[in-house]
Parts: structure tokens; sequence; C-alpha cells
């Protein structure tokens, strides 16, 4: 069976995943670029914003890592854009421009499902109100053999780690303090000993944990 895997997120040393106040402009809230810095300077990043250039070591073997034999992804509404509650605005596509970098089909688990939007590249964007069980099966449809990934943003990730729905995680531990935002690890007690877990601490000062199911 397809595996469930996590890439690429990245938890400040007192466990926010995000910052607090997010908005159009801050997709992570007061965190801003912070927790993302170490892939900025990346291979993989530049890539995906059609440049060339960027570093080529450890975290950019990580970074990397999160495309590779992925057939569908599967995000909270949250990672889509800032908006709650009923859709203000239904002509909002993703922070990512008209050709998401996903180049597959996108769950967005919403409360307020809307049409879906296809966009370039091979990004579809399906509104669904669904268990995390429920997505995956929609997800593992879609994606036709192929690994299922879950986006974010960290409530959504917990969600399918309390439901023991995954099977590769892959944690970015980042030497900041943020005080506020939204916590991965809330009622996740002894979560790992459903996994394998390997340190690699690299240059840019962050420590990739990758847990990996027994």
């Amino acid at each position: 069976m397809s595996k469930v895997r996590v890439h690429n997120l990245a938890v400040s040393l007192d466990g926010f995943a995000t910052g607090e106040g997010q908005s159009l402009q801050t997709p992570f809230g007061h965190a801003g670029g912070r927790l993302m810095q170490w892939f900025f300077g990346t291979r993989t990043f530049q890539s995906m914003n059609g440049e060339d250039g960027g570093s080529e070591g450890v975290d950019n073997a990580f970074a990397a890592a999160w495309g590779p034999g992925i057939g569908a992804e599967i995000m909270g509404r949250n990672k889509f854009g800032p908006q709650r509650g009923a859709w203000q605005d239904e002509e909002w596509k993703g922070w990512w421009g008209e050709n998401p970098p996903f180049h597959t089909p996108v769950f967005v688990l919403t409360h307020h499902p809307r049409p879906t939007l296809e966009m370039a590249g091979g990004t579809t964007f399906h509104f669904v109100d669904a268990s995390p069980a429920e997505a995956l099966a929609m997800a593992r449809e879609a994606a036709g053999g192929l690994d299922v990934r879950i986006g974010g943003g960290p409530s959504t990730v917990r969600q399918f780690l309390e439901a023991d729905l995954v099977d590769h995680l892959h944690v970015v531990l980042v030497p900041i303090l943020l005080g506020r935002g939204v916590r991965l690890w809330d009622g996740l007690e002894s979560l790992e000993d459903r996994f394998t877990v390997e340190p690699v601490t690299t240059p840019s000062g962050v420590t990739h944990l990758t847990f990996t199911r027994r």
C-alpha cells in the first residue's frame, strides 16, 4: 500500500510550527520566515521559484525528498490561505500563483467546501469536509498507487498522527523560540514508540528528525 508522508515541517524549540496572527502578508504569522530560513537557500527552493543556484548540501537533500513518489497531497485550509469561516473570496487561489509547486491533486480540508479549482501544471485543489481517514481514502484513489503527502499545517499533521495514519514524518527542529502560535506535539505523548527516530544536524543550525514507522 502507498505510504503517507510528511516532509519539511519546521518546528521551533518550544514546539510551534507556525506563529500567531496569520494574514495574507504573513503566512507563518509572527514567526515570519524564521522557521523556513534553512530552506530558502537550498537548490530545491530556488528551483520552485524558477531560479538557478542554491545550496546542494544536507538541507537540500532533505528538502528535495518531498516530491519524488508523491501522487496527491492533503493540506489544511490555513495552508491554502488565511481566510476563516465561510469563504469571503473564492477568487483566492492559494499562496503559490497560477502554477503551484504540487503538480498533483490536492485535497484541502475545510468545513466550507467550494468548487474544485484547476491550476496550471497539473495541480487541482479539491475542497472537502472529511475526517483524516476519509480524506486519505480520497487522496489514495487520486494518487494512483503513489504516496500521499500531508502538507500541513501543524493542526492537520497532528490530526493524522493522532489517527495513526502517518508512515514517514520529517520534522526540522529550528533553534528559535516563538512563544505563541500553533503547536505540533500537543496530545502526542509517546509518539516516538511508534517510530524509529533518526536525527541529523546541519551547518545551518537545524536538526532534521526523521520518524519512520516501525
